[in-house]
């Protein structure tokens, strides 16, 4: 009996013992700093999903360069694919917000998402940073005192590609636009571009977003005889226009392409035969200088690819939220926003650049022409810059904007 005692006491002291043990892994669990988590929200698949490839390494990138921790925390990347539909995207949002604890959400790429994730990150008063949607209500209309529009909008691609191509005489447009919040933006503000420079828009046409066949399109462009058709698209969509005003010869019998919406990507994809010549907007390319050309290799280390401004602008963001949270001292959006306006953005695509009241991050803009073979030295030498255009003139005036917290 004495035998059997002390092993019923040995089993309930070892049972206690492991309690402790669990007890006491919990206590330390529970004291450890949690994670800054940070989302990245995206079309990973579909129309866009090439030019989204790369994003989660160009973060950590971000949060390496960063030094791994902020305010003694450990920082943590989710991710998820929207499928570009806008229900998707916000209850993404909702859940990373109330049941995740995600602080930050960058990417958002297609216009109509960010729109309704924009609405969420207002509701919880949380923090959203656009790089990858282009429609300029997202600082007009649609503005947050807690969202920001970081790499380019409709504004500036329509001032800065739209302009040029005035400039250089395509004096009436014809417009080819995705059937959406994107296209629908990016068509009404080059239209405003070309009439106030005297030109005329002879009339348009909408297609479905991720279109295969765009011959009846083009023919009712050619028909038009419009001297530019203006694609008012992006992704997939571009690159399958492209590709067929070429097989139509639509560009051979005089009519000029306008790509409004062009990712180095995208000419990659097209190939300097087909691409040569065309006219474009970007935010960032990995041969403008020593820092660019140093980024790009990084980056290509961890993911063999050209860089676009997509791949760059939410690094960009990610690292420049992380110095505001550094500076802040707190993770309370309101306070890290404040600090995001407060410093200025310095970094391998912008410099000093100034966030401003209704989330508009002012920065340089480069207008390119897409060299011809001949032109090219290496598979990557895509892009001639014709011009640096400074953020002041490339995006809206804020006054202009109607951000319903701005006051004038």
């Amino acid at each position: 009996m004495k035998f059997k005692t002390s092993i019923r006491r040995a089993g309930a002291a070892a049972a206690v013992a492991g309690l402790a043990v669990v007890g006491l892994a919990a206590y330390a669990q529970a004291q450890a700093p949690q994670p800054l988590k940070i989302g990245v929200m995206e079309g990973f698949s579909g129309v866009y999903g090439d030019l989204t490839q790369g994003e989660v390494e160009a973060i950590q990138m971000a949060i390496d360069d960063f030094g791994g921790k902020v305010l003694g925390r450990p920082i943590e990347i989710l991710q998820a694919d929207h499928q570009t539909k806008p229900d998707v995207g916000a209850a993404i949002a909702r859940k990373w917000y109330d049941v995740d604890g995600v602080k930050m959400i960058t990417g958002i790429g297609t216009s109509s998402v960010a729109l309704a994730v924009r609405k969420i990150a207002q509701e919880k008063g949380m923090i959203d940073i656009n790089t990858g949607a282009a429609s300029a209500d997202l600082t007009g209309p649609a503005c947050s005192p807690t969202g920001a529009h970081w790499v380019y909008d409709t504004y500036s691609l329509a001032k800065v590609t739209g302009g040029a191509v005035v400039k250089d005489g395509g004096d009436s447009w014809y417009f080819l636009t995705a059937d959406y919040a994107f296209g629908h933006a990016l068509e009404r503000d080059v239209t405003a571009v070309v009439t106030a420079a005297g030109g005329k828009v002879l009339g348009g046409v909408r297609h479905p977003l991720s279109t295969q066949d765009f011959s009846s399109f083009l023919l009712q462009a050619q028909a038009s005889k419009a001297k530019v058709i203006g694609l008012a698209n992006a992704g997939q969509d571009t690159i399958n226009s492209i590709k067929q005003a070429g097989e139509f010869g639509i560009t051979k019998s005089g009519q000029r392409l306008a790509g409004l919406l062009v990712f180095s990507t995208d000419v990659a994809a097209l190939t300097l035969p087909v691409a040569q010549g065309l006219v474009l907007t970007e935010a960032f390319y990995w041969d403008l200088n020593d820092e660019t050309r140093a980024w790009t290799k990084r980056f290509r280390a961890k993911k063999d690819k050209i860089p676009s401004m997509l791949t760059v602008g939410v690094y960009s963001s990610t690292l420049h939220y992380l110095k505001a949270v550094q500076a802040a001292g707190t993770d309370d959006p309101k306070a890290v926003m404040a600090k995001m306006r407060e410093i200025p953005v310095n970094d391998v695509m912008t410099k000093n650049g100034k966030l401003r009241e209704d989330g508009r991050l002012e920065r340089d803009m480069y207008l390119f022409q897409v060299k011809s073979p001949a032109e090219s030295k290496s598979k990557d030498d895509i892009y001639k810059l014709i011009a640096t255009v400074p953020g002041n003139e490339a995006f809206r005036p804020m006054k202009d904007g109607k951000c319903p917290f701005v006051k004038n």
